[in-house]
């Protein structure tokens, strides 16, 4: 029975690494991965498995793995198996109600041009001051949006700006590093800082306090060595004129902003789940977003074809729905091998094999080639550490900075691929090696930290 799920899960991934040669979206075979998997277990009935009441023990003596037997009639059996995926898929539907209500708060933000408002503030004609300040607004931007929504903001600005096609790769490349740097050490700012945070691994303040400094040291690096690159030297050829600010623009960015920020806040005050947080603030800014919409409209102007919209429903409209779909296949396809204690085992022989910490640098490298939500959700059922542990940290660094390597490594480099029409040997030849000089200098930032 593992070998079956574990044949259909290589099967499955390999085609979701290969979306694009096979024109399939991966948001398919990772729900046909989560559908087998689950119907081998109620099929098969295993002998072992894990109840999430009970939790995976280990021998201290011997350090063998131990896991609960499933015992009882066929009916009982099944009764703990399906509680067992009921309890993973809430804990699952948990981090996607959590990415619906951020993404949504991100597109009522864009429906009134909010994000343009970063453009009125980038004036200069330098291009190597440009690169600074788009790296930076990207750095710190993903930590609060998500990492891809701040690539796609900056490289749409970016357009508005530089003319050269050939220059704009230069600066999406480095946007690719910024935007996954700073996703990395917020509990917002990319998919797998937040499972890690909702599923109860790291805490959102410490998460920040040991990250940042890492963080922004692998995106230092390449920017120094850029100071001295030809592509930035001079100044860009024509820059254009900044549009005129809408006020609404600058309420909507402001309020959104301090809206995503407010979650960790509501949760470390009312202890309350990470999701019913941004539900509370998806709900303030809906408000305010109706409010302001139906002051902009006139009856005069109702026609069927001109009719107000809530710009909620239309933001909702918007959302990357198979990107939840496919979390949802990735992570309880995940949940089932986990079940059945087969990722704890692997990260039990791990432990005895090598350092853990040469481990998660691995982790950091494979996260270049292999989407980094899978790793960081097998990597929490590979280790059972306490709240805060220290590895805990080093994955949410290593996965979040590590896909910075290869343009297909991070949903921040495919999005920037699509939009600038980026190559892969492009970034490989250029790109590459600074991002992994980015990488190892904020890994040996952290390492140090812990001395």
């Amino acid at each position: 029975m593992n070998l079956a799920i574990f044949f259909i899960f290589i099967i499955g991934y390999a085609a979701i690494t290969m979306e694009h040669t096979l024109k399939i979206d991966k948001l398919v075979p990772a729900l046909l991965m989560m559908v087998l998997s689950w119907a081998i277990i109620f099929i098969g009935i295993p002998a072992l498995w894990l109840d999430p009441s009970i939790g995976l023990l280990v021998d201290p003596k011997c350090g063998q793995l131990s896991i609960p037997e499933l015992t009882g009639s066929i009916v009982q059996k099944r009764e703990l198996i399906e509680s067992t995926l009921l309890h993973h898929f809430g804990k699952t539907s948990e981090i996607l109600i959590f990415l619906i209500g951020a993404m949504t708060i991100v597109e009522i933000i864009d429906h009134f041009d909010g994000f343009q408002v970063f453009k009125s503030v980038i004036k200069t004609k330098s291009k190597l001051v440009l690169l600074w300040v788009i790296c930076l607004l990207a750095f710190f931007l993903s930590a609060l949006i998500d990492n891809l929504t701040a690539t796609i903001v900056l490289i749409s600005i970016l357009r508005k700006i530089v003319t050269d096609s050939d220059l704009r790769k230069w600066y999406a490349g480095f946007i690719i590093i910024a935007a996954n740097a700073g996703g990395a050490w917020s509990p917002i700012g990319d998919v797998t800082t937040t499972m890690l945070w909702m599923n109860h691994k790291v805490n959102a303040g410490s998460l920040i306090s040991h990250l940042f400094l890492p963080a922004i040291v692998s995106l230092l690096v390449p920017l120094v060595i850029a100071t001295k690159m030809k592509a930035f030297k001079g100044s860009i050829q024509q820059i254009a004129l900044s549009e005129k600010t809408k006020k609404q623009s600058v309420i909507m960015l402001v309020l959104g902003l301090f809206l995503i920020i407010l979650v960790p806040i509501i949760k470390m005050t009312t202890h309350l789940p990470p999701y019913m947080g941004m539900m509370f603030s998806l709900g303030l800014i809906s408000i305010v977003a109706e409010i302001i919409s139906k002051r902009q409209f006139s009856l005069t102007d109702i026609t069927t074809t001109n009719s107000h919209i809530s710009p909620t429903f239309k933001a909702l409209t918007k959302i990357e729905l198979p990107s939840i779909l496919f979390f949802l296949g990735i992570l309880m396809t995940i949940a089932a091998m986990e079940s059945m204690g087969m990722i704890y085992g692997f990260g039990v022989q791990v432990q005895k094999s090598m350092d853990v910490n040469v481990f998660v640098t691995l982790l950091g490298v494979a996260s270049a080639i292999i989407d980094n939500v899978p790793i960081v959700a097998a990597s929490m059922g590979m280790f059972q550490f306490a709240l805060d542990h220290e590895i805990w940290h080093f994955i949410a660094f290593a996965a979040g900075t590590g896909g910075s390597m290869l343009i297909i490594g991070s949903a921040a480099g495919v999005v920037a691929m699509g939009m600038e029409k980026i190559s892969f040997f492009w970034y490989l030849k250029r790109i590459t090696l600074l991002a992994a000089l980015g990488y190892f200098s904020g890994i040996a930032v952290f390492l140090v930290q812990l001395i």
